[in-house]
This record gives structure tokens, sequence and C-alpha cells, in this order.
């Protein structure tokens, strides 16, 4: 970087020497030769490639490196008052080369030669090379004399140079080379920003995303990085460029449209640019570390403050803390109450236990911070601290002794009140214990007495209540001695001078009062209490005689009420005959219950009068729970359900002659239809068994008996109908069949399946022994063996009853492990779905497939093979003209387009179709 004290030097052109030979030379020079030099002499950076005589530079590159490094000279030129507009031709000279040295360098060159010659020229830019070469590089095939004559690649290697050397070797991070230092900085400058990945210095700048990225990473304020589009490079790398160029002092180097068009953007461009970024950025970094510098010293300052304000706070509270504790601890006097002592006592050691530890730490808390915060700013150059007046320390310890010297003697004056008062509360407490006793005895006993509870008893519950009156008299002389010990302790405590005498003679003189009323109340009760006993006992031994009558006559009433509305069931005429004559016993007993009843009802008159007369409250009878309105409710109920009864045994006795016509016509036709179902049924299993005939011949015995089935149809119809009717007359049972709707049901259904089972299976066979060539004699075979080992007709085998089948048929299966192995892959076959059985469907294909020789996808596709004339492939044309019409059409819609090398247009795939008719493809 150039020296700041040579800033204003060369801000006038006048004061250089090399501006001024520059204006004087001629702009045409003989050309000279001069030696080129090679690589760098400290190896911080190798070049990436060597800069040949004969090379071409490509033209993107050449123009972007030209002007990049046109406008990184001039960024420097400028502060010595010039500039270049032509890189290959103003520094053929040597001139303005010098003088960009001095001025990146700010060092002082040579003086130069003011000669116009071409020798001239080529000393003033040996000068300059020569100066390159003393800081510690070695350029490559580069000499004065391609400088001189204007060979721009070469003008432009010696440019890279010099901005390798002095604007990118002092760039280090993590003591990486520059090239790598430098896009190490880009890397981690652009870490958190999304569509931004710095991997390199050309394609990773395309898109400008990378150049907005590093200025919003430093200054924020100029640039609104959400909303850029990763779609928009030129906008962005324009946004870039103005950016930096106005608020960062970056001139434009790169051209946005060069940076878009190219496929690969210079390299060398690119980092010259951004070292530029990195050089602008450098200044913030050095603004940061001052700042941190203020704010360390003004941390330690405002730490000091803090403890400042937390002294003086903790000294306030403090100190206020001790002013109001202090005259508490300095009062003498009490409420001259025991509670109100012990209160005290208590307030006293909650504030020696509880407030005056945390005190003490808090008084020594503050020494320690006055000599920390004293030290520390004695440590940092600080003036001492002084607190508040009043808040020093020395204040603080003065104000504790003073609590401290009222704390003295005020625990033992406490203790020597408490003495004096536990006398005198000791007698208070005996008086309201003694006193809370006999009135807590005494509590309800003037209403007890003064009750008339017996009024209301029953002659059990009043001889309770006598005893009870007895045993509270002689509680009642008990408790005489009692009350003189009450009245003798407030006379103790008159004389003591018990503070609250007047509440203790109040109390006294109540319980004297209460203790005569209870005297003459107890002598009226008790005889009241003998009076009631002798007219209960009358009434008890009337509700006795009551309740031995009652109860037997309340079991008639209910077992009559019982049996009148007892819902009956019966089946036949006769069993309703036993019910009427039943009934009609019942009657007869009907006037001599009258008669009980009013005997009965008689007695509890009589014990309610009794009760009325005397004031008495009217009891239940304790012998009983009858009461005479309950009889007097069900005799009259059971009057009224008699004639009820005779009407519904009368008509129970018209339903059940209707009921036998209809068990009578059901049976009828019942035993008609079942037996003919039970012979169709005898037929089919017959011609299963037997097989009679040929397959046609069998199919033509079951289609008559199917037609036969459908013509006896109407005769169930009928039979359903009548057990309609017999179902609505809810009847549950015939004696005159021993069929039921429901076997009959069941049996014509049975019969409907079998047939049609039957037919299905002959139809299977038929079919199978047409397509497989199977004879008709093997079909047999085969049926016959399975209806042999399905002794339960289930139409299915077990696997023990179907593994004797197969070897009743010639299969050859071991008992050993190698036969189960066989057997087993055999039932894979035919129980696929593992049910544990195997059906007489999967019996007989298995059977026929052994059997037959079946068709194969390659049959199929060596039969189409036949039809297309050997080509791998058929067409549209041949199928319709070799098949039926709709045969192929099915073809065609389903056969793919062939895709072989010799297909012709409209070629289908017989193979895959083939394959997938067999289920070989996943057609």
């Amino acid at each position: 970087m150039m020296n700041p004290e040579m800033n204003g030097y060369y801000a006038n052109p006048a004061n250089s020497v090399y501006m001024q030979a520059y204006q004087q030379q001629s702009p045409y020079d003989q050309a000279y030769s001069a030696k080129g030099i090679n690589q760098y002499s400290d190896d911080y950076m190798q070049q990436e490639e060597e800069w040949e005589r004969e090379g071409v530079l490509d033209p993107l590159w050449e123009k972007q490196q030209r002007k990049t490094f046109t406008a990184w000279c001039n960024s420097h030129l400028r502060k010595a008052g010039t500039q270049i507009e032509e890189i290959n031709e103003d520094f053929r000279n040597g001139l303005k080369l010098m003088l960009l040295l001095e001025v990146i360098s700010g060092e002082q060159l040579p003086k130069p030669d003011r000669g116009k010659m071409r020798f001239h020229k080529i000393a003033n830019v040996n000068k300059a090379l020569d100066y390159i070469q003393s800081k510690g590089v070695k350029l490559v095939s580069i000499g004065a004399e391609e400088i001189v004559d204007g060979n721009l690649k070469m003008t432009l290697g010696m440019i890279w140079t010099i901005i390798l050397r002095f604007a990118i070797q002092d760039i280090s991070v993590e003591e990486m080379s520059a090239k790598e230092g430098l896009l190490l900085w880009c890397q981690r400058k652009t870490q958190p920003y999304k569509n931004v990945n710095v991997q390199n210095f050309h394609m990773s700048f395309k898109d400008g995303l990378a150049f907005c990225a590093l200025i919003h990473r430093h200054r924020p304020d100029l640039i609104d990085y959400d909303k850029l589009n990763k779609d928009e490079p030129l906008k962005n790398l324009n946004l870039a460029f103005d950016i930096a160029e106005k608020h960062l002092d970056i001139p434009k180097m790169l051209d946005a449209e060069d940076m878009v068009n190219c496929i690969r953007p210079d390299e060398r461009s690119v980092m010259t640019y951004v070292s530029a970024y990195y050089h602008a950025f450098a200044g913030a970094h050095k603004a940061e570390t001052a700042a941190n510098r203020i704010c360390k010293v003004l941390k330690v300052n405002q730490e000091n403050e803090r403890l400042m304000e937390e002294y003086e706070r903790l000294a306030s509270d403090l100190l206020e803390w001790i002013r109001r504790t202090t005259p508490w601890l300095e009062n003498r006097t009490t409420d001259n109450t025991l509670p109100g002592t012990q209160k005290k006592l208590a307030e006293f050691r909650d504030y020696r236990r509880v407030h005056k530890p945390p005190r003490l730490e808090q008084k020594a808390k503050l020494e320690t911070d006055f000599n920390t915060l004293q030290t520390k700013l004695r440590l940092s150059n600080r003036p001492a601290y002084l607190p508040s007046e009043g808040k020093l320390v020395s204040d603080i310890s003065n104000a504790w002794k003073g609590l401290e010297f009222a704390e003295r003697g005020f625990e033992e004056w406490l203790l020597s009140e408490l003495m004096r008062l536990e006398r005198l509360d000791h007698l208070a407490k005996k008086f309201k214990h003694k006193c809370d006793i006999h009135e807590s005895w005494a509590n309800g006993k003037e209403d007890l007495l003064e009750a008339q509870d017996f009024k209301r008893c029953k002659l059990n519950d009043l001889k309770a209540l006598i005893k009870k009156h007895e045993a509270f008299e002689s509680d009642l002389a008990a408790h005489q001695d009692r009350v003189e010990q009450i009245a003798a302790i407030a006379q103790e405590l008159n004389a003591l001078d018990y503070h609250d005498a007047a509440s203790v003679n109040a109390r006294c003189e109540k319980i004297c009062r209460n203790w005569d009323l209870l005297g003459t109340l107890t002598s009226k009760r008790r005889v009241a209490l003998e009076e009631a006993e002798r007219i209960l006992e009358h009434v008890d031994s009337l509700f006795l005689e009551y309740a031995k009558r009652a109860a037997p006559y309340n079991n008639w009433l209910d077992g009559a009420r019982e049996d009148l509305v007892d819902m009956f069931i019966v089946h036949s005429v006769d069993e309703i005959q036993g019910l009427i004559g039943a009934h009609e016993q019942f009657k007869a007993t009907l006037p001599e219950a009258d008669k009980e009843y009013n005997s009965i009802n008689a007695l509890a008159q009589e014990a309610h009068h009794l009760c009325q007369q005397h004031g008495l409250q009217i009891v239940e009878n304790p012998y009983t729970s009858i009461q005479p309105i309950e009889l007097q409710s069900k005799w009259m109920e059971v009057q009224q359900l008699v004639p009820l009864r005779d009407q519904t045994l009368q008509n129970e006795m018209n339903k059940q002659k209707q009921n036998d016509s209809l068990r009578i016509l059901f049976a009828q036709k019942a035993n008609v239809v079942g037996p003919w179902i039970e012979r169709q049924h005898d037929q089919i299993a017959s011609a299963a068994v037997n097989m009679q005939g040929g397959l046609e011949q069998q199919m033509q015995r079951l289609r008559t008996m199917e037609q036969s089935l459908s013509q006896y149809k109407p005769n169930i119809d009928e039979l359903e109908n009548i057990n309609k009717e017999i179902q609505e007359a809810m009847i549950f049972e015939n004696r005159h069949t021993g069929y039921t709707m429901e076997t009959i049901r069941v049996g014509w259904e049975q019969l409907g399946v079998s047939i049609a089972r039957n037919i299905n299976e002959v139809e299977n066979q038929i079919l199978t022994r047409d397509s497989k060539g199977i004879t008709e004699e093997q079909m047999n075979e085969f049926r016959m063996s399975f209806n042999h080992f399905d002794k339960s007709r289930t139409r299915r085998l077990e696997p023990k009853e179907f593994r004797s089948c197969l070897i009743s048929l010639g299969y050859n299966i071991r008992d050993d492990k190698q036969g189960d192995a066989d057997f087993q892959r055999i039932m894979s076959i035919v129980d696929p779905n593992n049910t544990g059985h195997v059906s007489f469907d999967s019996f007989m294909d298995f059977m026929t497939r052994d059997a037959s020789d079946q068709d194969t996808a390659d049959q199929i596709i060596q039969s189409f093979r036949v039809l297309a004339n050997n080509k791998p492939y058929i067409t549209a044309d041949i199928l319709r003209s070799e098949l039926p019409p709709d045969q192929a059409q099915y073809c065609i819609q389903r056969m793919q387009p062939y895709r072989g090398p010799d297909a012709m247009h409209g070629a289908l795939d017989y193979t895959s179709f083939s394959t997938a008719l067999y289920g070989e493809s996943d057609l």
C-alpha cells in the first residue's frame, strides 16, 4: 500500500519527475531488446501459467483483464493526479509504470531517463522491472522490449504480477497463501447467505450474489440482500459495482455484461476486484478493534458504578432496618396478658433467629464490597470511592452497636413477666375448663326436659325414656360438686384482681341460675312419663292381637291377587279346562274372607281412638307393618279381579280350540312335503356315488331333478303361509307331526344347492374332458376316489384323507421324510391359501392337470409365429383374416407395439401377449 505521507506529493502532477519526463517524450520510439525475468523468489504464490511470447489470449478474457487492470492502475494513479487510457500504450515509456510502483509501494524509485529515444524507454521499464524483482518477485518471459513495443499480453502479465505482489500477497487468513487466504475470507464472509457458495474466483461470482453478500456483510445499510434474485445476474452485478464505486470508493473494474455473457469469467480479473473489497473492509476491522477497546474500558467503569450503587442501596436498607428495630427493643411494656407476653417473646426470638442473621451478613457484605470496590478503583487508576453522608462503614458500625445495646436485657425482662402472669393464667384456664365441661353437659338439657317427645313414642321407646330420665337424675346430683368448685375459683380470681374478672363473674352467675332451673324441670317430666306409660300398655295389647290375625289374612289376599292376575300359558283345551275348575273352587271361599276382614279392622279402630283421646301420637303397630288401609285396598281388588278372571279363562278356551285346528292343517301338509324332500336328497346322493352312464346322461338326470324341484315350489309356499298363521298365533309345538317349517326350509334350500353344485361339477368335468383330453373313465375314477375318502360328505378332504386318496390313485408317496416333503409340495399346489383342507374343485384341477398335456405360452407363441410367417411380429390384418372377429379384436386391443429393429408400421408384439396370457409377464 502507498505511504500516506506521499498522498499530497502525488496529488500535484507538477511534483513528479515521471510526469515531467512523460510530457517531454516523443510518441514514436525505436525498438530495443530486453531480457525477461523469471519466477518469484519467495515462492509465496505460483503463477497459474507461463506467459509465452507466441501465446494468444482468449478475446473475452483479454477484454476483462484489460478493463480490470486499467481500472486497478487508475485507482492508484489518481492519487498522483494522473491515469491511463490504454494499458498497452501508456506504460511503453516506463514513466507511468514507475509512478504506479511508487504510489502502491510508498517508496522512491531511481530517477527516470528524460530522453525520448527507444533506449530511454527501455531503461525506464527495466528500472521498474528491477524494482519488482527487488521485492522478491520473478517474472516469467516478460522483458522491457515487449512492454515498450506495446505487447498487450506481456503488459497484462506484468500488471498481474504487480497486483499479486502489492495487492494480494499481504492477504493472510489462517497462515494460508494469498489466493487461498482471499478465497477463505470470501467463504467465511458469505457463508450465512443463501444461494452463495464461493469455491473459486470465476463461476462463483458470475451471478453477482457473492459481491452483494460481501457488501451486505460489512455494510447492511447499503443493500437489501433478501430482495435479490439469483435469476437476475446482470441486475445483481450492476448493483454491487455501483454501490462499491459510490460508497466504498472501489472503481468499477469489471463489466457486468462480460461477466454474464462469457462462459467462464477471467479469474485474475475477479481476484483483482475482490482484493479491492478485502482492503476496503480491512479498515472496518480496525474500527471494530478500537470500539472493543472503548467497550472494555466502559465496562470496567460501569461495573464500578454498579458496585457503588449497590453499596448505597444496601447501606440505606440496613440503616433503615436498624432505625425501625431499635425503638421496639427499648420498649419494656406488655398488655398484662400471658398470650400477649408470649407473642412478644416469640417476636423477639424470631428477630434473633430470622431477621438479625441476614442483616449481620448484609453488614459483613457491605464491608467486603466496600473493600473490593476500593481495590478495583485503585487497580484501574480511578479515584477512591467516598459514600454518601452517614453511610460510611464507621457510621454503619456505630448504628449496629446501638442496636445490640438496646437488645441486652430484653429477653430477661420478658421471662420474668411471663412467670408473673403464668399463675393468673393457670387459675383462669382452670375456671374456663370447668365452666366448659359444665356448659357442655348442660347444653340442651332444658330443651330435653321440656320436650313432649314421649307423646310420640312407642311403648318400648317410652320405657327407654323413663330409664334414661332416671339416669339423668343421678347425673344431676353428681354435677352438684362441680358447680360449687366453679363458684370457689371465681371468688379466688376476684380476690387476686384478675384483669378479666367481670366476665368470670357473669359466667359463674349464669351457671348457677341454669342449675336451679334444671332441678324443677326434672320433677315435672317424671310425672308425665309415668302417665303415658299406662295408656300405651293398653294400646300395645290391641296392636298385638291385630298383628296375629292380620298377617295370615294378608298372605291369603296376596296369594289370591297373584292367582287372579297370574299369566298362564296353555297349549291345549285340557289344560284350560283344569284352570277353570280351580277358579270355581276359589270363589266358594269369599264369604268367610269378608267376615274375617271386618273383625281385624275393628281392632285397629279401637287403638286409634285411645291415642286420640289422650293426646298421644298415633304410632305404627310395632308387631306388623300391615296397615288397615292396605288390607282394605287388597280385599276390594280381589273382589274386582274375580269376574275379570272368569272372562280371561273363557277367551283362552276359545283360542286353544282355534290353534288346534291350525296344528292339524300344518301337520297334514308337512307330512307330505318332508318325505318328498328326503327322497330327492337320497336320489342326488346316489347319483353322485354311483355315476351311472356318461357325463351327458348324468347332466340330463340332474336337469330333470332341477325341473321337478321348480314344479314342486308351490307346495313349499303353501306350507310357508300356514306356518305364518301358526307363528302369528304364537303356537310353538305340534304333536300331530315331527316336521317343523325350519327343517323343511333348510332341506329345501340344501336340495337346491346340492343340485346346482352337482350340475356345476358335471359341467366342469365335461369342460376338462374336452379341453385336456381326459377320458370319461378317468374322470369317474377321480370322482369315485374323492367320494370314497369324503366320509363326512363335506365336499372336501383333510390332508390325511387326501394323502390316502393319492396313494389309492397310484401316487408313490413314501412313508418317510422324502415322502412328507413330496406331499407338502402337492399340498402347496392344491391348497395355496393354507386353509388346511382340499376342496373337490382343487382336487379335480390337480388330477386333470397331472393327467393331461397342458397348453403353454411357448405353444401359443409358436402358433402366432406360424400365422406371422416366422416373423417376430404380426399385423392387425393377419389377425382379422385368420381369427374370428371378436378374438381378433381382443388380440389387437391387448397386444403391445413391436419395438424390434425390423419393425414395420402397425407391427404387434405377440410374444409378450402370449406370456401375459399365462401370467409370465406384467402385461
